[in-house]
């Protein structure tokens, strides 16, 4: 499965110090997700390959109870590579591995 998205880069403000950076995946494709049969993971994650830009990675969504959708994590080196912060707007491909 293949989904794609844009997305509002956030930061996760549970911690002042906090350098972690999110997209959170829409609401209707989340629940596309979650209907998908697979494995068991830790925290409920479920394993992608993620693109933006011309950056791929190998990484996990993980479900957000706060956000109530999957939220997909950001690695400095892809926010740096893409010119990506706070705020801006992320064009996401996710292609879903698990399934």
């Amino acid at each position: 499965m293949i989904i794609e998205f844009d997305g509002d880069v956030w930061q996760w403000d549970a911690r002042e110090d906090s350098s972690w950076f999110f997209v959170s995946v829409p609401p209707e494709l989340s629940a596309d997700i979650r209907e998908i049969p697979r494995p068991a993971r830790g925290f409920g994650s479920v394993r992608v390959r993620a693109t933006i830009g011309g950056s791929t990675w190998s990484t996990s969504i993980f479900p957000s109870a706060q956000e109530g959708t999957y939220v997909l994590p950001l690695k400095r080196a892809v926010r740096d590579a893409e010119g990506l912060s706070l705020g801006d707007v992320a064009r996401v491909r996710l292609e879903i591995i698990d399934a």
